[in-house]
């Protein structure tokens, strides 16, 4: 199986899924892979006194391993102290951006494998979701006397993604 990239390697945003050729037909991207995030829903659907949402510091692409993967260790922590209705957690952000990559050889003879910058566009390896500076990426409703139990699945879920985060706590009227 093949090896993913540091999620460095992806993280400042790029132009979208464009592709501008000298033909028209070449003019689009060859597939998008399998979305590998499960569920954006989770818990009792109800209103909440209070919502905590995690939002970026700045503008980030984040991959949907990534993304899948916070989800699974904030998800572990709040049911295993809230119970599966306490909460209410929802993914907000949904990841439509194509990674690609062109690969390279290297190594004697790989100056006759390559096409260099030729055709490079490359190959689509994966998806990531593009957030903006100051939008929630993900959001837990609770009540008052959990607040601390989320707070805390939030902590972990973000250190899964590669850029700064802040807990903002927002009351519901």
């Amino acid at each position: 199986m093949a090896k993913l990239r540091k999620g460095v390697s992806y993280r400042t945003i790029e132009r979208p899924n464009t592709r501008i050729s000298k033909f028209k037909g070449k003019s689009f991207v060859r597939m998008t892979p399998n979305i590998k995030i499960s569920r954006f829903e989770m818990g009792e659907n109800r209103k909440y006194k209070y919502v905590l949402n995690l939002i970026p510091k700045a503008s980030v692409q984040i991959r949907q391993e990534s993304l899948e993967s916070a989800r699974q260790t904030s998800l572990r922590h709040l049911e295993g102290n809230l119970g599966k209705l306490g909460y209410y957690f929802r993914l907000k952000v949904f990841p439509f951006h194509v990674l690609r990559e062109n690969p390279l050889a290297s190594g004697a003879g790989a100056d006759r494998m390559s096409t260099g910058m030729q055709k490079s566009f490359g190959k689509p390896i994966g998806v990531a979701a593009q957030v903006r500076k100051g939008r929630a990426v993900m959001d837990i409703g609770v009540d008052r006397d959990n607040i601390p139990v989320a707070k805390e699945a939030l902590r972990k879920a973000l250190t899964k993604m590669s850029c700064s985060f802040s807990v903002q706590v927002v009351e519901n009227k």
